[in-house]
């Protein structure tokens, strides 16, 4: 069931607003604390690649955000309106020549710390769907 809908300017101001949604509906959850902080990182991470990656901090595109409630899970969806990318194309950040680079962690960071990774991108944005489990 959506819980709440949120359209953020591509501006990385706009984070801290979900954020809050996000704590403030974790009050009524109440999943633990460190997996809940975990997962909060992950979608502000996904966020920072919607607006900086995806839409390039353009302010004439807009990140849309969707936040539903299952029984046992929360999910968020983030959707730019960028021009998309390769997943295929990631480079692993465990790999030796890779560990010292300070970009190409996101991917690996929101796969970590939530319990449900979606992405999926073409000409018209990329979707990432994150997933908590409240158990």
């Amino acid at each position: 069931m959506l819980k709440g809908s949120l359209i953020l300017q591509s501006r990385r101001s706009e984070i801290s607003k979900l954020e809050g949604l996000l704590f403030t509906l974790n009050g009524f959850y109440g999943i633990n604390q460190e997996k809940f902080i975990n997962f909060n990182i992950a979608v502000s991470e996904a966020l920072v690649n919607a607006i900086v990656h995806g839409n390039k901090e353009d302010l004439s595109k807009k990140v849309l955000v969707d936040i539903f409630e299952y029984d046992d899970s929360l999910e968020v969806v983030i959707k730019d309106e960028g021009e998309g990318f390769n997943l295929n194309k990631l480079p692993d950040p465990t790999e030796s020549e890779n560990l010292h680079k300070e970009h190409g962690r996101g991917v690996f960071i929101m796969k970590k710390l939530t319990d449900g990774y979606e992405c999926t991108t073409d000409k018209e944005g990329t979707t990432v769907r994150l997933v908590i489990k409240r158990g």
